[in-house]
């Protein structure tokens, strides 16, 4: 019997390879049937907004506005290609257990599928990436998107002129 999955959680934070994982996501939560759903889940890091002296909810309100328009695109994406079961959250907190148990836990994830770096590379650096932390924590199935939507690697501009 092939494994199904019907409950798909696809973290996205604007990088390119969150856009490539969300669109390999909803080619496979069209395969997986008319039951799967797709959920889609942005994390405003609070954190870094801590040390900010003069911070103010408005800037909270700037990025959480920026991620919707995002998500409602990203929604319409998805449902234009067939999946009708497609939803979104904008939660606040520390991304890595949000996305690896929090989220996963309340909506019965059984795959995340999740780009194999981010936006964030100094929090990479300094305490290691999320998709590193929820490949180890997380509480179901995950898929780490290396390849572009016809499975090739992804190009890396930096090392376009390298052989």
């Amino acid at each position: 019997m092939a494994q199904e999955y019907k409950h798909i959680l696809v973290p996205v934070d604007g990088s390119a390879e969150a856009e490539l994982a969300f669109k390999k996501a909803v080619a496979v939560t069209k395969r997986n049937g008319e039951d799967a759903e797709l959920r889609l889940l942005h994390v405003v890091d609070t954190r870094a907004f801590q040390n900010i002296s003069s911070f103010d909810t408005s800037m909270v309100e700037q990025v959480t506005d920026t991620a919707k328009k995002t998500l409602d695109k990203y929604v319409d994406y998805a449902k234009k290609n067939g999946v009708d079961k497609v939803s979104y959250s904008i939660e606040y907190g520390a991304p890595k257990t949000i996305i690896a148990r929090d989220v996963p836990k309340e909506m019965n994830a059984d795959l995340i599928m999740i780009g194999a770096t981010g936006l964030n590379a100094v929090e990479r650096i300094l305490i290691g990436s999320v998709t590193e932390y929820v490949t180890r924590m997380a509480i179901c199935d995950v898929l780490v998107v290396r390849t572009d939507l016809d499975n090739k690697p992804i190009a890396n501009p930096k090392n376009k002129n390298k052989k």
